[in-house]
């Protein structure tokens, strides 16, 4: 019986974690994070073209208004953070990655 409350803690505490990294909060703090670590890796020219904004009624949309020309530095600040990301949360910017990139060979075409 210790087992399988042991098992089922873990179990729950293991949910929990996955849910807490798609919280709004969480998702704007990191979004604030990459935006931030992209502006400083940005040419000063290109930093006022990197934005993000959080939608006040759907606090889960996140509208990433960037230049094309500084995708390449927020790909980076994405790659370089993930390690430190909760699990769900990496997924949700690998896909933001995977996006983007889709939009940026459609704009090549």
């Amino acid at each position: 019986m210790k087992i399988i409350n042991s098992m089922m803690k873990k179990f729950d505490n293991d949910v929990s974690n996955l849910q807490k990294g798609l919280h709004p909060e969480n998702l704007a703090y990191w979004y604030g994070k990459i935006i931030q670590e992209t502006i400083e890796m940005a040419p000063p020219w290109l930093q006022d073209k990197i934005k993000v904004n959080q939608d006040p009624i759907l606090p889960m949309k996140f509208n990433l208004d960037i230049s094309k020309r500084a995708v390449r530095y927020f790909m980076i600040v994405v790659d370089e953070n993930l390690d430190s990301m909760p699990y769900s949360t990496k997924l949700y910017f690998l896909k933001v990655q995977e996006i983007m990139g889709a939009e940026m060979d459609k704009s090549l075409v």
